[in-house]
């Protein structure tokens, strides 16, 4: 008999507020959503905005020159648009890096959904977001290059960039959030270190769209 997947990790945004119910507000999302994200355009949006009105999918990335996000990212793209709206349910990505990085990144991904920055970390920092790499045992279904390819073309990237730079805090880690509508926070996922991703067919399931299979579109890159 086939061993059945884990249970989703749920945390919540800060340990005081251990025992707080899922769909209840906490007051790190009231500031968080009070601050600025910036789109791919330059232009400044209140954070809270993305979920006013529908639920949403908020994805926080390292930055976006990790070979883990990018590869997370990538299997986010194959959410079919449609299967969201039907659902009413917004997918985001946010990163940590300068506005100019988000259409190359894009591009680099094929990610259609909606992506922001929040340059400051200002949002990273009030939900909670780590810093810093904790040894786990996970494994994330979603990254298929090794440390040592993944790191090479990561450099790489930042070598034969515009600018050098790492798009992002290297040591900032990221996390998973299912917000709104409104003040509702249903799901807080925050990374332990580069492979600690939810799994996207759990966040999937949790909103009620149908999941995707990424396990057969890709070979594990091992150089």
């Amino acid at each position: 008999m086939a061993n059945l997947p884990a249970p989703p990790i749920t945390r919540q945004i800060s340990p005081r507020d251990r025992a707080r119910p899922s769909g209840r507000e906490p007051g790190e999302l009231r500031d968080a959503a009070r601050r600025l994200v910036v789109d791919g355009d330059g232009q400044r949006i209140p954070f809270g905005a993305l979920f006013r009105e529908h639920r949403a999918i908020v994805v926080f990335v390292r930055h976006f020159l990790c070979y883990t996000c990018k590869e997370y990212v990538e299997d986010l793209a194959k959410i079919p648009k449609n299967l969201l709206q039907d659902a009413k349910v917004r997918l985001i990505v946010i990163g940590q890096s300068s506005h100019h990085h988000i259409k190359p990144f894009c591009s680099l991904t094929g990610y259609p959904h909606e992506i922001y920055v929040d340059p400051e970390r200002e949002i990273y920092k009030i939900l909670g977001m780590k810093r810093g790499e904790a040894a786990t045992s996970v494994q994330s279904p979603h990254v298929k290059s090794n440390l040592l390819s993944g790191s090479i073309r990561s450099m790489w990237r930042a070598m034969t960039g515009p600018a050098f730079d790492f798009q992002g805090d290297p040591a900032q880690q990221g996390g998973t959030l299912i917000l709104g509508p409104g003040s509702k926070v249903h799901f807080v996922h925050l990374d332990k270190n580069r492979l600690d991703h939810a799994p996207i067919s759990t966040v999937l399931q949790l909103v009620g769209v149908k999941t995707v299979n990424f396990t057969n579109k890709h070979q594990i890159i091992d150089i």
